[in-house]
């Protein structure tokens, strides 16, 4: 493992690096691995199980809501980030969840099986990633350098989809028949992260503000205006959004269609569902990142910057297209391999740039704003749902397709602006060295 974890940056990441990483990192990275390894089990196939109870149509309605809860909160969240600090909002948020995820175990489990608790309890976990988001990408952007952040990025990247992998095999042989086990499970980890919360991450806000503010609403405005008033930064936010919908529609869109459409059919010696399939999909996707992740980034490092990120998005959109139309296995396989090097391209290098944007006193309401490429794409991802319910698979391959090129267009017209805000901000950090 160690190893692996040498290979991660786009740039390299050795050990001697990571033994220097702050140790809210090296936490935060534990952590991402213990909460991901089981929601992986879980939550790609939440909208297939909302599905088979409250139909497609409802269902991407239920989705859309939970997004809009989450993104409202994360407002909220990274307003007070910025004056709280950052280790008080985690520690809230992570006991909202663990809450929710013992209920919800409840609500599927020998003595009650409720669809809606289920839901309701969805919103809650929604709404406490809104809440501890922007606090969780503030504190990483606080204790590290501007040298750091693509070694950094690239090290919990590798991690989250190493979670994913194990969990997306797992979820894809038991959500079925052990969804109150994997529930249970999930909430149990969620003790363990609040345990690493509480007792060893460190305050990295330099100032957190007592104060009480009787006019929040105009202050939150007042803040977010100053925001939303920089012109790159949206433009970013919205490219963003349409390119990561279009992975999100694995655990919507494309993962109900594959349920509904797809035959079963003989991988070697047994026989996989539409359901099976999506977990396979997520698992071979989060399994080249952890094994290709060095090869991949140090082809790309070859490369000239632009050129790169914007035939990553290309290659990562025509993926995905071609698994929202096939149902094939093996053609399903051989593009999710696609999309997977077209991500893996992409990611660290636009984590790059997005840390090179906020300004220092406004971090966590910068990063709350950019959870609307998280939100946002959700929300269109649930609105798929609905859309495929109307719609031929065709004309739905065309309109994912129309969402990789249009952000792909906006990339590159923003481009020229991200590269000089970051060499500005390395200019100030040799200034301050």
């Amino acid at each position: 493992m160690l190893n692996c974890l040498r290979a991660t940056g786009i740039e390299g990441v050795t050990m001697t690096k990571f033994r220097d990483y702050h140790r809210n990192i090296k936490i935060r990275i534990l952590q991402i691995f213990l909460s991901d390894m089981v929601a992986g089990a879980i939550f790609p196939f939440m909208a297939i199980y909302f599905s088979e109870y409250f139909g497609a149509k409802l269902t991407g309605i239920l989705l859309v809501l939970n997004v809009v809860i989450g993104f409202i909160v994360g407002i909220y969240g990274g307003y007070y980030s910025d004056r709280m600090g950052r280790k008080k909002l985690m520690v809230i948020a992570g006991v909202i969840r663990m809450f929710a995820f013992f209920i919800m175990a409840f609500a599927n489990s020998s003595v009650l099986i409720s669809p809606e608790l289920t839901f309701i309890m969805t919103l809650l976990v929604m709404a406490s990633f809104g809440l501890d988001g922007p606090a969780a990408d503030a504190m990483i952007i606080d204790i590290t350098k501007p040298s750091q952040r693509k070694g950094v990025y690239s090290l919990m990247y590798w991690c989250f989809n190493l979670a994913f992998a194990v969990g997306g095999i797992v979820g894809a042989l038991t959500f079925k028949n052990y969804l109150f086990e994997l529930l249970l499970t999930l909430a149990i980890t969620n003790v363990l992260s609040n345990i690493l919360v509480i007792f060893f991450i460190e305050e990295t806000m330099e100032k957190v503000e007592a104060t009480k503010e009787k006019r929040v609403l105009r202050s939150i405005v007042k803040s977010y205006k100053e925001v939303a008033g920089d012109k790159v930064f949206i433009y970013f936010v919205i490219a963003g959004l349409l390119i990561q919908s279009i992975e999100n529609q694995m655990e919507n869109y494309i993962g109900v269609r594959l349920n509904e459409e797809m035959p079963a059919q003989s991988l070697f010696f047994f026989d996989v569902t539409g359901v099976e399939m999506v977990g396979f999909l997520k698992s071979e996707n989060t399994i080249i990142v952890v094994l290709l992740t060095v090869f991949i980034t140090k082809w790309v490092s070859k490369l000239k910057e632009d050129r790169a990120f914007l035939m990553s998005i290309f290659v990562f959109t025509v993926g995905y297209v071609a698994i929202s139309y096939f149902n094939n296995v093996w053609l399903l396989f051989i593009f999710m391999a696609v999309a997977t090097i077209g991500e893996l391209m992409r990611v660290p290098i636009q984590s790059d740039f997005m840390a090179s944007i906020p300004s220092d006193d406004k971090r966590s309401s910068y990063m709350a704003v950019y959870g609307m490429v998280f939100n946002g794409s959700m929300m269109i991802s649930s609105i798929f749902v609905s859309l495929g319910a109307i719609f031929s698979t065709e004309v739905m391959s065309l309109l994912i397709f129309a969402s990789g090129l249009l952000g792909m267009a906006i990339t590159k017209k923003i481009l020229p602006d991200l590269k000089e805000r970051r060499q500005l901000q390395a200019n100030q950090e040799q200034s301050l060295s």
